[in-house]
């Protein structure tokens, strides 16, 4: 039997605390680096955070923009990086942000999720913007696999508060995102589901009308770091979800390049253990 999505995220909590480290090469870090700003430079920044990452945290995100920019090529690069990260015993969140309808977006799912593809990643980011149940063929492929789906629905971007936050039927659409999912989570019985959300650690949960919810499922978390949140803020944004949560950092870390990243990432994997005590 193929375990779930939700049960890996679970145990890797447990055994190698909540740190999701960003894998993002925009071209200012690659040159910091001392790489080219190319499809190979790509590939070397990202094959040098996934060794960087390895016994000091079990999750990374490559944002697959800064990859998809330098073409075929850049993509077979991120194919290499997440295939090493994946060999090394990583979760590999693809953060694409997909979101389409019908057999467009069965597509992308079966380029990210399927077992043996050239993009494989453990789980990716998806927009539910066309609406959840347009995401239903996604959640049965990533289920089949043992694999996961993280769906915006509160981020910790300032352009997306009035969106998110409006109401209709009672409901912030923010809210509305999360029961759809929790349903869709709960109709397969896990402790936790394996459809994920997306929640930034700088939004005020109660201005975005949205609660704790059950069953539990991992939160992914942007707004650590740079954007302002930091590690003592995890049980104060999220109360009750707080074991959930999957705190991602990118350019807090990025930035101590490579000679810098390994110390970088032990010493924040560490002030999230400390700070879930």
């Amino acid at each position: 039997m193929v375990q779930s999505f939700g049960a890996r995220v679970r145990e890797t909590i447990a055994s190698r605390g909540r740190l999701c480290v960003g894998i993002d090469p925009h071209a200012g870090l690659l040159g910091e680096w001392g790489l080219d700003d190319s499809a190979e430079g790509v590939r070397e920044f990202g094959l040098r955070v996934v060794e960087a990452a390895v016994g000091r945290t079990g999750v990374v995100k490559p944002q697959v923009s800064f990859f998809e920019r330098h073409g075929w090529r850049g993509l077979a690069a991120l194919g290499e990086v997440m295939a090493a990260a994946r060999a090394a015993g990583l979760i590999v969140i693809a953060d694409a942000k997909r979101g389409d309808i019908g057999s467009t977006m069965d597509a992308y799912a079966e380029a990210w999720l399927t077992p043996g593809a050239e993009l494989e990643a453990d789980a990716v980011t998806a927009s539910p913007y066309l609406g959840v149940g347009a995401l239903d063929g996604t959640f049965d492929r990533a289920l089949a696999a043992g694999k996961g789906v993280f769906i915006l629905a509160a981020t910790s971007n300032p352009e997306a508060r009035a969106l998110q936050a409006s109401v209709a039927d009672g409901a912030t659409v923010s809210a509305q995102v999360i029961a759809e999912v929790s349903a869709r989570n709960a109709a397969h019985g896990d402790d936790w589901g394996s459809f994920g959300l997306v929640i930034g650690a700088t939004v005020d949960w109660a201005r975005a009308g949205i609660a704790p919810f059950a069953p539990a499922a991992p939160i992914l978390a942007p707004g650590f770091g740079r954007q302002g949140a930091v590690p003592a803020d995890l049980a104060e944004r999220f109360g009750a979800m707080a074991p959930c949560v999957l705190a991602s950092e990118s350019r807090s870390l990025l930035s101590a390049g490579p000679d810098g990243l390994a110390d970088a990432i032990d010493a924040a994997a560490s002030a999230y253990r400390e700070a879930a005590r």
